[in-house]
């Protein structure tokens, strides 16, 4: 059985949820868009932490917290930023950390912006 979590974050205008459950497991993405749906300013810094507030949000609103987080995606469209995410990640994250891989891309859905993350979650 699948199922959509509902969130607070700005209702997008494309075909998707901003997290699904199937089989225990909440599958989401999150980029760094405040509640009006837009892509904050501030440069990788701004854009990573609110990245990861939306998440944490998003885990919340399933019930569960950072902690149930089993693997992350990271997407970043220049590779000087890996650093600064990685602080911010640090933040938001403690051991035993989630599996994790990061990818530098030629750029997003959304021209300006430079970080997207995809994450695995156990409810079970």
């Amino acid at each position: 059985m699948k199922y959509a979590i509902k969130t607070d974050l700005f209702a997008s205008k494309a075909p998707l949820e901003w997290a699904v459950v199937g089989n225990g497991t909440l599958y989401t993405a999150q980029i760094p868009i405040d509640a009006r749906g837009q892509v904050v300013a501030g440069g990788i810094e701004a854009q990573a932490h609110q990245t990861l507030a939306n998440l944490r949000h998003t885990l919340e609103a399933a019930g569960t917290s950072l902690d149930a987080v089993t693997q992350v995606l990271i997407y970043v469209t220049d590779r000087s930023y890996l650093a600064t995410v990685n602080a911010a990640y640090a933040q938001y994250f403690q051991a035993p950390y989630p599996n994790r891989a990061a990818i530098v891309v030629a750029g997003l859905a959304r021209e300006e912006m430079l970080v997207e993350m995809v994450v695995y979650a156990c409810l079970q």
